[in-house]
């Protein structure tokens, strides 16, 4: 068996995700983790159905959905290649920046561009369920993966879930490690995601020209309870980033 099929994890046969799905996700997660080099060529098929253990009918599935997602072209008679430039894949779990980074092999950093506390506005209350006036810790950040400008992030929180902040410095540290640390509990992550141009402001933090197309992931985290805990709103460059999700269809009922 080939080197990258043997790096291959087994699929969950429980999942509410079909199986042609996961086997997607997982050759995806090698190629944005470098352990299938873009511009390589697949294991051979009969290595990747030994190692999913799935049949070749939802192989070539999940192959296609790839190609169709422009990461893998196909070439008669030769196997399945991979593209050569594949965008870095974000999860579509709850992960911290640096978590992420590490995930895909890549070194995280940030230019600091705020890290104070002031006075939650009518507006912040609200987000965070909290009286006006509250103290809260604002973060804003340029965010990098190997020193190449991804992201703006502009997060705040109640000063009161991290109240020994001084000192810390946000260009390496983990925001979601230090809360964590502390006994936060970070559960879900309530997200909206929409399509924005870069004005002038953010394309100078980005290095990109004004106009060009964002992703503007709008985040609430909240707590087990569904306590509101911090908030965050990140601008990523719209060809640096892509978002993987899934959906399933409810099992209640049935169709008419």
């Amino acid at each position: 068996m080939s080197k990258g099929a043997e790096q291959l994890a087994m699929l969950d046969q429980d999942s509410p995700d079909p199986l042609w799905r996961q086997a997607a996700d997982l050759i995806m997660h090698q190629i944005s983790t470098g352990k299938l080099a873009n511009g390589g060529r697949l294991p051979a098929e009969r290595d990747l159905l030994t190692q999913l253990s799935i049949s070749r009918v939802t192989l070539r599935r999940a192959l296609q959905s790839l190609v169709e997602d422009g990461v893998l072209t196909a070439s008669h008679g030769r196997g399945w290649y991979i593209a050569g430039d594949v965008p870095k894949e974000f999860p579509n779990t709850l992960e911290s920046f640096s978590e992420t980074a590490a995930r895909l092999g890549l070194v995280p950093s940030s230019d600091v561009l705020r890290a104070e506390a002031a006075q939650a506005t009518l507006d912040e209350a609200e987000e965070l369920s909290i009286a006006p006036g509250s103290t809260l810790f604002h973060l804003d950040r340029i965010r990098r993966l190997d020193d190449v400008p991804v992201a703006v992030d502009n997060s705040f929180f109640p000063v009161a879930l991290k109240p020994d902040l001084e000192g810390v410095d946000f260009r390496t540290a983990s925001l979601f490690q230090l809360l964590l640390s502390s006994g936060v509990d970070l559960a879900r992550g309530e997200t909206t995601i929409e399509a924005h141009a870069a004005d002038a402001e953010l394309a100078g933090h980005l290095g990109i020209d004004v106009g060009k197309p964002i992703l503007v992931m709008r985040q609430n985290i909240v707590d087990t309870a569904g306590r509101p805990l911090l908030c965050s709103t990140v601008q990523y460059v719209g060809d640096r980033y892509r978002l993987r999700t899934s959906f399933s269809r409810s099992r209640k009922g049935s169709a008419r």
